[in-house]
């Protein structure tokens, strides 16, 4: 098991820090684009939103990336944070060639 010593970059983050700069975009300017509403836009852009795999393609859409690139950015952010609530439980299993 790969343990990330340090949090994965959330997808929002990443929207907030690159993209939106880079295509001069504010938060109303993109969620016209995507097609959502301001609220959604700006959870995400905050980090309180998860990509869904609809967004993921909108975003895909809007800035000529693939889906699977927020999906796996969420991914590794979600796993991160399953890892980090539940670390003594899963530390505490036995993996199945350990138990031979």
């Amino acid at each position: 098991m790969i343990f990330i010593a340090r949090k994965p970059t959330h997808p929002g983050e990443m929207l907030r820090e690159e993209f939106l700069p880079d295509f001069g975009l504010s938060v109303a300017r993109l969620a016209e684009l995507l097609g959502v509403s301001r609220q959604s836009a700006n959870e995400l852009i905050r980090e309180r939103r998860a990509v869904s795999p609809e967004m993921a393609l909108r975003l895909a859409r809007v800035f000529g990336t693939t889906p699977q690139y927020w999906l796996n950015m969420q991914r590794n952010v979600d796993l991160w944070q399953s890892l980090d609530l539940h670390r003594d439980d899963i530390m505490q299993l036995k993996p199945l060639a350990a138990a031979n």
